[in-house]
């Protein structure tokens, strides 16, 4: 095949849900050992391409043509035989099974498939090449978040496709993994592999990206050569708008500014004597390397995990936090990294999650008040700009950007004044990040205090007053933003604290 040909066409690609007009005409193309990245907002229509492409939705109108041949796929497996795979940013995995039989499920029936040992050897031979230390045999929910993304990663691997489409997939891995995830894509590119790249990280589109398609709306925008085009015009395609967010270039809060939380000597299986303070207006960064224990620690400050010891203070005045009631009581509000297991019901709408933590504010007995909270979730929808076509939308049909704006909403509703916020914008793209970066500077403004946790070292020096770094489940320093840069962040995130 000429390598300026198209492997994969997708023409005219049109999808409606239920009260939203996804996808509307869209297009893109891909060669045989290309990686094209596929960007936009969330609420752009990436995701919905990728699973009409992949078999889990069906277009409504529009042509696929894969080598050549124009088709339509029914089912994820049709997908699958005929050579298109992907990894889903979320997790698709079973956690009582162990890694192998998460890999090869479903092709038991195969030959050699039916003896385990031979699926344990085959799954080992796939984490050598991935370069992953991963035991065959252990069971996901045993694994790390980042090591059930390696195999989901491997899973896709496995079937040997001609296309494999990679959604969000390093938004949970280190930067040691990432750089192992790059080598195998150059590698899978430069066997013949056509490759779809989804991120909203820029860095990670200029250096492993051959071309840059952007949707906005559901609508193609155009595509551009990675090579050729800045990174400015590629957010400015996505979000039709600029936008710019100056480094935070000093500490703006007083000395003497009431102190409004006080962590002391804080234990637990997973974190070591950690003390900490945070000032009324506040944004306290929490760096770390995957695994040092920052939402370990937030965790036990929300009192969602048991501590074997430490003491709690809420503006100077001790505090017993051992539920996460107890914490909310004490005005402390929890954004949890993993906002679909811990900060929505996905069953319900946007009006119902907003008002979650609230519901004593709405209800008299068994009486609810329906008209109340319809009330305060449209304010909030309008206030921090929730896409949504009314409030009664179902909370899993809207894109994860907005699903976090709604998470935490809740808590501005609750108005809780202390605000930890646990990677507040994990998988969400420029334009939505510069309104929630706006939006914690508003509400520090305001007179409340945030602990951010991010493994995003730009962020934490743009957000963040003071820099308190962790390693090992250790505090290895704290950095005002004044001394703080990259090299320093990351010289403590690697020091354990016998070092330090």
């Amino acid at each position: 095949m000429n390598q300026n040909e198209y492997i994969l066409e997708m023409k005219d690609i049109d999808k409606r849900f239920q009260g939203v007009h996804a996808l509307k005409k869209t297009s893109l193309n891909l060669k045989a050992g290309e990686v094209l990245a596929l960007v936009g907002e969330n609420g752009a229509g990436k995701s919905t391409m990728m699973k009409i492409l992949t078999g889990i939705y069906q277009a409504d109108e529009g042509e696929i043509t894969l080598f050549g041949k124009k088709r339509r796929f029914r089912t994820p497996r049709e997908a699958l035989d005929a050579g298109i795979s992907i990894v889903h940013q979320e997790l698709n995995l079973m956690n009582h099974l162990t890694a192998a039989q998460n890999i090869f499920i479903g092709r038991e029936g195969r030959g050699f498939f039916l003896d385990e040992r031979r699926i344990n050897e085959k799954a080992r031979e796939l984490f050598e090449r991935i370069n992953i230390q991963i035991n065959p045999q252990t069971l996901v929910q045993d694994l790390t978040v980042g090591k059930q993304q390696i195999v989901e990663i491997a899973k896709a691997i496995s079937y040997d496709a001609k296309v494999i489409v990679f959604d969000e997939p390093t938004s949970t891995l280190t930067d040691a993994e990432i750089d192992t995830l790059f080598d195998i894509i150059k590698d899978l590119a430069n066997k013949g592999v056509g490759i779809i790249y989804i991120s909203h990280r820029m860095d990670e589109i200029k250096r492993i990206t051959d071309r840059v398609t952007v949707l906005r709306d559901g609508e193609y925008v155009g595509t551009r050569s990675t090579k050729e085009v800045e990174i400015d015009e590629v957010i400015q395609m996505m979000i039709g708008r600029t936008t710019f967010e100056e480094p935070k270039q000093a500490n703006t809060i007083p000395y003497d500014a009431p102190e409004v939380l006080r962590v002391e000597n804080l234990n637990s299986k997973d974190v070591k004597d950690i003390s900490f303070n945070l000032r009324k207006g506040e944004i306290l960064g929490f760096a770390g390397l995957m695994g040092a224990g920052r939402t370990e620690v937030a965790r036990l400050v929300f009192g969602a995990d048991e501590k074997f010891s430490g003491d709690f203070y809420v503006n100077g005045e001790k505090v017993n936090i051992q539920s996460p009631n107890d914490a909310v009581n004490c005005g402390i509000g929890y954004l949890s990294e993993d906002r679909k297991r811990f900060g929505l019901a996905t069953g319900m709408d946007v009006a119902n999650n907003m008002v979650m933590a609230s519901l004593d504010k709405y209800t008299i007995g068994s009486f609810v008040n329906d008209r109340e909270i319809n009330h305060v979730a449209s304010e909030y929808v309008e206030k921090i700009s929730v896409k949504t076509p009314h409030i009664k939308q179902q909370i899993k049909n809207l894109s994860g950007g907005n699903q976090q704006k709604v998470v935490i909403s809740k808590w501005l509703i609750r108005n809780c004044d202390i605000l930890i916020f646990d990677e507040p914008t994990r998988g969400i793209d420029v334009g939505a990040k510069s309104e929630i970066y706006k939006l914690m500077n508003a509400l520090t403004k305001s007179g409340k205090s945030i602990i951010m946790i991010s493994s995003e070292l730009p962020e934490l020096l743009r957000m963040s007053d003071r820099i308190f770094v962790m390693c090992e489940g250790s505090h290895t320093g704290t950095l005002s933003i004044e001394e703080a840069n990259q090299h320093s962040i990351m010289k403590l995130a690697t020091q354990s604290s016998s070092l330090s």
